[in-house]
């Protein structure tokens, strides 16, 4: 049970790490996003693109330089590359919401645009946090009873 319980812990560490570098993410996507609406005549979704944008290089340094530094380091550019694939689907769903409250309800006010930015961006989040997790900033395998530890390095790195 105890495993059980340590393996719970570090679930919540994780999901609390993600939920802060999430949350000030989310904080520079509508910085952004009201930033780019206030200073320029982009269309809403354009405006909201850009702001989600910047928002995925923010957010991935948080997660591989403080969520996830404890995971797989290996394999860089795929890591970066799945990053980006998962983080598009997440733009997609993201800037979807707010495309059908704009275009499909008329919901364009400057509140109603903030409003759908972030439940677009709260429904995203479940997918990047599933995702992110599964496939990009992989766990390494520990042995029974150890901790995770930083990975061997690969074999350009050793020493001979």
């Amino acid at each position: 049970m105890e495993r059980r319980s340590s393996g719970l812990q570090r679930l919540a560490r994780e999901v609390a790490k993600f939920g802060a570098v999430g949350g000030a993410g989310v904080l520079v996507n509508l910085g952004v996003f009201n930033l780019v609406r206030h200073v320029s005549d982009l269309p809403v979704v354009r405006a909201s693109i850009i702001a989600t944008i910047v928002a995925i290089v923010f957010n991935y340094l948080g997660f591989r330089y403080w969520t996830y530094r404890d995971r797989d380091r290996g394999g860089r550019p795929r890591e970066l590359m799945l990053f980006l694939v998962f983080s598009v689907i997440g733009l997609v769903i993201e800037n979807g919401v707010l495309y059908l409250a704009t275009y499909g309800f008329g919901w364009d006010s400057p509140l109603q645009s903030n409003v759908f930015k972030f439940v677009g961006i709260g429904v995203a989040t479940l997918f990047r946090f599933w995702s992110y997790r599964t496939w990009v900033f992989r766990a390494l395998p520990a042995e029974p009873g150890e901790p995770v530890t930083r990975p061997e390095p690969d074999s350009s790195e050793r020493v001979r």
